[in-house]
């Protein structure tokens, strides 16, 4: 790269960092570079196996034969019809449709405490990225809502650059943020003026977001993937110990080995309302597993339709 497009480079990102207010000081250009880069990784690695073919144009998946109208395309012509029909058939698919994708993406303090080298949000934040790119590469229009405390909310756009700016300013968080996934989901959902697509990325420690998602899911497509640190699904300690939450601060008090939440009802509760759900641990690879997810749930869209 020369010169002057590396320094065009650093003044786009500081452009950016100083147009977007956060809780912390501005993120390092090298940083934010080697942010971009990543996402833009896993895109492409998402990208490769979420679409079942390559090809765009008015459909792929056929319908029915129909007789030739004027100014039908001769390519169309189903030629199998005509010969034992004696008439002229053309082949109707079915147009793939792009919905908007909405990202609700929780920012609170628990997304952040970590007991190993990526945290819950780090990790929440390069998935939100991959799969957003993988989105506009797809042309689904693409949003974001905040899942804490902090006033986020993007309207679905296709414009890359944008995507992008809302990703530099959620990197910035906070250590004593409270949990609002629950409310943000119901602010969201009468604005949903059409079919959409919802991921929520979110350690679902608030109680109200796994119904708030299935109530979601009865008219639109609902997907959760959940982050989960090695530490809250066995205390390594024996005994009791002496904790604190990190998004109040309220001190309290839990028997050593045992887990902190009740996976079993979580998971028993998303599948009864129809969302798709998926646990990524954050000591865990989970690339060909966020792949395989997402491809059969297009899958299984198709086959519904």
């Amino acid at each position: 790269m020369s010169n002057a497009k590396q320094q065009h480079a650093k003044q786009s990102i500081r452009e950016r960092e100083r147009a977007l207010p956060g809780l912390l000081p501005p993120i390092e250009p090298i940083a934010a570079r080697k942010f971009v880069v990543a996402i833009q990784r896993l895109a492409d690695d998402l990208s490769y196996g979420l679409d079942g073919s390559r090809f765009l144009g008015s459909g792929i998946d056929y319908v029915q034969s129909r007789q030739y109208l004027p100014g039908d395309p001769v390519k169309s012509m189903d030629w199998r019809v005509t010969a034992r029909s004696g008439r002229y058939h053309v082949k109707e698919y079915e147009a793939q449709r792009r919905i908007p994708a909405w990202f609700v993406i929780d920012t609170s303090a628990s997304m952040v405490v970590s007991s190993t080298g990526r945290s819950k949000y780090e990790l929440a934040l390069l998935v939100a990225g991959g799969l957003a790119l993988a989105c506009l590469d797809r042309t689904s229009p693409v949003g974001v809502l905040g899942g804490g405390a902090r006033d986020v909310r993007i309207e679905p756009s296709l414009a890359k650059d944008r995507v992008l700016q809302w990703l530099l300013r959620m990197r910035r968080f906070s250590f004593d943020e409270s949990t609002e996934v629950t409310r943000r989901i119901r602010q969201l959902r009468p604005t949903l003026h059409s079919r959409s697509l919802i991921v929520l990325l979110s350690d679902l420690h608030e109680p109200g977001a796994v119904h708030s998602a299935a109530l979601l899911a009865q008219q639109h497509e609902v997907a959760v993937v959940q982050f989960q640190d090695p530490a809250e699904v066995m205390l390594g300690a024996s005994g009791f110990v002496r904790a604190q939450e990190a998004e109040s601060g309220r001190g309290f008090v839990v028997r050593g080995k045992r887990p902190m939440i009740d996976q079993v009802r979580i998971e028993n509760e998303l599948r009864k309302g129809g969302v798709g759900h998926l646990l990524v641990r954050t000591d865990q690879p989970f690339l060909h597993r966020l792949r395989h997810f997402f491809r059969s749930r297009a899958s299984v869209g198709r086959g519904a339709r």
